[in-house]
């Protein structure tokens, strides 16, 4: 059997950037394992510019931000394997996959990385009334029909929820020529950035619903028209307040789901709020030597935090193949209170941590003029006013290992929105 010092599981930009990182740590085999016949995972189709702000100091399209991060990872001798579906990871850290070329082959990792991103929540989880005709696309595989494939996906749009890739669509779609009618949101907030909203609906005087729904979708071969509705506190339609729409297409962009079903088939513990597995201050997942980064752990709003974050996984996974297992330190659980809703890491080692820690989180929902604060126990350490925050946009604090050091018995970090 093959031995590798570290393998990670998918070449998007986690992927990449964790496997350059482990090289860069001092692993001499690394392999990348990749069920695409390419490299960069969605960024692929992402023709938009807009990546690469924060890592090249440069706005780059996603292809391009992919290639350089390819580039490097094959300058470094990072190993790939493409068309190869992972099917199986043991508790020993033998990755088990199938592919044309080599059938069914197992190899065997001193440390494991997964960064196998996130699929679209699909119509099926919406439960909205109506046949199944033809139209109803989610808006990443829109997305990749028009930028990829080439096929122009209607003419007359009207899209379901407000996340990135959905607002990015309506900009896409108006530029091909396309009417988009209206962007229609359950929530009432957007769950994309402030300048996608900027960018993708403003400038372009496309209309944005928050508080609505589609509640019927009209059509047997083709859509023909939906029905949006207002909703109330309790997320049903109020009757009464229908609205109809003629369209021959309805995109999807209702949220993200990470994919971790082989995460779950290794029994990680994992995170109710963000569906990814729960991690320490080096992205090490619950089973020993298997760490997780990108959209896998949770999702993300910029790629450039990607490769941040898997940067560090990478590293850590290669400190743990060279040295085995790091003696446990004092770990102290990260909680999330007072409108936020999570934190990654959700533990940390205070001993072992590095000297600056980013805790990255997001917060419940649109605050504004709120502070941010960070208590160790029941002493606040950090205080800092935020003008504006939402559930759309990352946000984050630094943890210095030396105050943490210097809190005998300390037994819980706590992370909290606060007026004052």
């Amino acid at each position: 059997m093959n031995r590798y010092d570290v393998a990670v599981i998918g070449g998007g930009p986690a992927g990449l950037s964790a496997a350059l990182a482990a090289k860069k740590a001092g692993a001499e085999r690394v392999l990348v394992l990749e069920r695409d016949s390419v490299l960069g995972g969605i960024l692929n189709q992402c023709i938009h510019a807009g990546f690469g702000l924060h890592t090249f100091n440069e706005e780059l399209t996603g292809p391009e931000y992919a290639a350089r991060w390819i580039e490097r990872a094959r300058d470094a001798g990072v190993e790939f394997r493409m068309n190869a579906t992972v099917i199986e990871v043991s508790p020993e850290r033998v990755v088990t996959f199938v592919s044309p070329e080599e059938g069914l082959s197992q190899v065997e990792a001193g440390a494991v990385v997964l960064a196998m991103g996130c699929r679209e929540r699909p119509r099926g989880a919406l439960n909205i009334p109506g046949t199944r005709p033809a139209g109803i696309y989610s808006a990443g595989t829109a997305q990749r029909l028009m930028n990829i494939e080439g096929y122009m996906v209607g003419r007359e749009a009207v899209i379901l929820g407000s996340g990135d890739i959905g607002l990015i669509m309506a900009r896409r779609l108006t530029l091909e020529g396309a009417k988009v009618k209206v962007v229609a949101e359950l929530m009432p907030y957007s769950g994309g950035l402030k300048r996608n909203i900027v960018q993708c609906l403003d400038d372009f005087g496309i209309p944005l619903k928050l508080s609505h729904t589609v509640t019927q979708i009209h059509g047997r071969e083709r859509v023909t028209g939906v029905t949006i509705a207002e909703v109330g506190a309790d997320r049903r339609p109020i009757p009464g307040t229908e609205e109809y729409y003629d369209c021959d297409t309805l995109l999807l962009s209702v949220g993200l789901l990470p994919e971790n079903e082989l995460t779950r088939a290794m029994d990680a513990d994992m995170c109710a709020a963000t569906n990814g597995p729960n991690v320490s201050d080096a992205l090490e997942t619950s089973v020993l030597g298997v760490f997780a980064c990108g959209n896998v752990l949770h999702v993300h709003d910029l790629v450039d935090f990607v490769s941040e974050e898997a940067g560090l996984a990478g590293a850590s996974a290669a400190r743990f193949a060279m040295g085995g297992a790091v003696p446990g330190g004092r770990c102290v659980p990260v909680r999330a209170e007072g409108g936020v809703r999570y934190t990654v890491p959700q533990r940390v080692d205070v001993e072992n941590m590095a000297e600056k820690l980013t805790v990255r989180f997001r917060v419940a929902d649109v605050y504004r003029d709120r502070c941010v604060s960070v208590y160790l126990d029941g002493e606040r350490i950090q205080h800092r006013r935020k003008r504006v925050m939402a559930p759309g946009e990352m946000e984050q604090v630094t943890l210095e290992r030396a105050a943490l050091l210097g809190r005998e018995g300390l037994r819980e970090i706590r992370i909290c929105t606060e007026a004052d």
